[in-house]
């Protein structure tokens, strides 16, 4: 969950009473204490958890949104696994991933995700929807919109370039600040290749069987 954005959004403009996990505990303090200033600490919660299967019953909710987080997840098939186990009949499973293209990764790749300093684990859009369905989910449907993305990354390496350089100068330092620049200019490299993609899909769970 972060820093709690989403979770604020769909709390606040759609009335819905969400539950944010993540493993870094200062991201769980913040946003907690961010839900408070905004007053929405009675329909926004955030928990601290360890890797692995999440401790909340069988069909304790109605949707399950990722935002980035199966992209680090080397071991898809229990965290999908989760997903469903905690989805009510008929929930729906909605996730924004980065993805990847067939093929082994690039050097170009390698570079971007030694810039980045996290583990990726990038699947493809055809590997993703096939282990939803065999996990048990239906209706899957994968949204590629790597386009888009494409263009707001370059337009976001170029602010980097402009007149916010001398600001992040002065915020975090020269070397920190060089090393953001190289990180989108190499993360514009892999858009441009097609080797990273922007995948946002939907799965259901079945209808309870009577």
């Amino acid at each position: 969950c972060g820093l709690g954005g989403p979770a604020f959004v769909m709390a606040r403009d759609y009335g819905a009473r969400v539950t944010g996990i993540d493993i870094e505990a200062p991201l769980i303090e913040r946003a907690n204490a961010r839900a408070a200033e905004l007053g929405l600490a009675d329909r926004a919660d955030f928990q601290l958890v360890e890797p692995g299967p999440v401790q909340f019953d069988d069909e304790s909710f109605d949707v399950v949104v990722s935002c980035g987080a199966f992209t680090q997840i080397e071991d898809k098939q229990t965290i999908y696994d989760e997903c469903l186990r905690v989805l009510r009949p008929d929930g729906m499973l909605s996730s924004y991933e980065w993805m990847k293209s067939e093929g082994e990764y690039s050097d170009d790749m390698l570079h971007w995700f030694r810039m980045e300093g996290l583990t990726y684990a990038l699947s493809t859009p055809t590997s993703h929807e096939q282990l939803l369905k065999e996990v048990g989910f239906v209706d899957v449907s994968t949204d590629d919109r790597s386009d888009w993305y494409r263009r707001e990354v370059a337009a976001e390496y170029g602010r980097l370039k402009s007149d916010w350089y001398s600001t992040m100068v002065d915020l975090i330092g020269q070397q920190a600040a060089d090393h953001f620049v190289e990180d989108w200019r190499a993360m514009t490299v892999v858009c441009d290749k097609g080797e990273m993609l922007q995948v946002y899909s939907r799965a259901r769970k079945p209808a309870a069987q009577h």
